[in-house]
């Protein structure tokens, strides 16, 4: 059963009594790195070791980094970070109880039921060329087939049901960390996130739930206590009721920590924007999708996204040149109808994959929800893998596939035409880890 979110932050401190033997023992530079959230570069700098490049760093020297005013959390709180090297960096990733792992294959396509925390690290390294997914949202949907999940900062939730924003953010960089080797140094990640009110509010199975509560039909207004999971407001160290959390921003610079590239935070203007009740603020209508690299240079092909059809991604004359991309996209949602209560848009799965993999590479959605990543993937000549913890979503992602490869074309219930919105799409995101 999914428990409320009640965003209390916890107090903890950091332990510096460590025995001898534990202050001499010594990690792996990278994975230092990574915690730390700082280069190797410099972190000889911040420890007077100027000239050396060391494989290892020792947990007497990582307490000191933990002092330089440089750091700042990537995925393991400041407190935990000694308990962290010491204990948990030499266990695997726990397993799910009870949670049974299959895979389809549908043409070029591979599906698997599994949690992708626990996949991810099976992937060959340096085998995938583009990773394109959105991922669950922050305290805002249940899904099918929640289940908790044990993450290296010590939290056990399910992806997007932490009792805090920063809890959601350490999740995220923990599997973008875990991605890192199996992406190709030319290759690129395509993360969608959206951003949450810290409010007092149900947390809702889809889009048409949120709208029916806004309107006056009656029976379509629940009480409080009604609803399965709530989002609380009081208790975060920090953020009041009805602030914004600024999550995108924060995976953004902590990726950049664990060693990703940040080449673009790029706004999607949604279109049709989902109706909201402000009465302070301005109505949203974006969301956004961080473009991260390993390498300063990526491949990018901006010829192969102007040859595209407005349904897959290529520019929308309406709102775009033919001939100039921008970090402002304007794309239309998805039309929802595919078993999924918050489905991907296919043009921005297109359009990514079109700008930055070649026909026969192979594309990642590692939350692939009803399956538009594997859709537009293999319309376009790619091959594709896709992980979600829910078997329902996959059957829902083998459906269409088979639908797209029989066809080699889009039905209509894939794809929303640009110049006709329809209200039932809404916010888009895919499902839980």
């Amino acid at each position: 059963m999914i428990d409320d979110i009640i965003p209390r932050s916890p107090v903890d401190r950091l332990k510096r009594d460590y025995s001898k033997k534990e202050l001499q023992a010594e990690f792996d530079a990278d994975l230092v790195s990574a915690v730390i959230g700082m280069s190797r570069a410099f972190m000889v700098r911040a420890l007077d070791r100027p000239g050396t490049r060391p494989r290892v760093f020792t947990l007497a020297e990582v307490l000191t980094l933990l002092d330089v005013d440089g750091f700042q959390e990537t995925f393991i709180p400041r407190s935990r970070i000694p308990k962290y090297l010491l204990e948990y960096s030499a266990t695997p990733p726990s397993q799910i109880p009870g949670l049974r792992r299959s895979s389809r294959q549908i043409g070029d396509a591979t599906l698997c039921v599994g949690d992708a925390r626990e996949l991810i690290p099976r992937l060959e390294a340096g085998s995938v060329q583009c990773v394109v997914t959105s991922t669950p949202y922050w305290g805002m949907r249940v899904y099918d087939n929640e289940r908790n999940i044990r993450w290296a900062d010590g939290e056990s939730c399910p992806y997007g049901f932490e009792q805090t924003p920063e809890g959601f953010i350490r999740h995220t960089i923990e599997l973008l960390l875990l991605l890192k080797p199996a992406i190709k140094s030319e290759g690129s990640v395509w993360w969608n996130i959206m951003d949450t009110y810290n409010t007092r509010t149900p947390i809702r199975g889809n889009a048409r739930e949120w709208l029916d509560a806004m309107g006056e039909k009656s029976g379509s207004r629940k009480g409080w206590t009604e609803h399965s999971a709530c989002r609380h407001s009081a208790g975060h160290m920090y953020l009041d009721d009805a602030e914004l959390s600024s999550i995108p921003s924060r995976i953004a610079e902590r990726a950049s920590r664990i060693g990703y590239k940040l080449k673009s935070f790029i706004t999607w203007r949604k279109h049709p924007a989902m109706p909201e009740p402000a009465k302070s603020r301005v109505s949203r209508q974006a969301e956004y999708i961080l473009h991260l690299t390993i390498e300063r240079t990526p491949f990018f092909n901006k010829e192969a996204w102007q040859a595209l059809e407005p349904d897959l991604g290529g520019p929308n004359l309406r709102h775009e040149s033919a001939e100039k991309i921008t970090d402002v996209w304007s794309l239309p949602t998805s039309t929802g109808k595919n078993g999924h209560g918050a489905e991907f848009s296919l043009a921005l799965a297109g359009r990514c994959i079109a700008l930055t993999s070649r026909k026969g590479d192979l594309i990642l959605d590692p939350f692939v929800g009803a399956g538009t990543t594997a859709v537009a993937a293999v319309l376009m000549g790619r091959r594709c893998l896709g992980y979600d913890i829910s078997e329902k979503y996959i059957d829902a992602a083998e459906n269409r596939l088979k639908v797209a490869t029989k066809d080699g074309q889009l039905s209509f219930d894939d794809t929303m035409d640009i110049e006709s919105p329809n209200v039932d799409a809404a916010e888009t995101h895919a499902s839980t880890a």
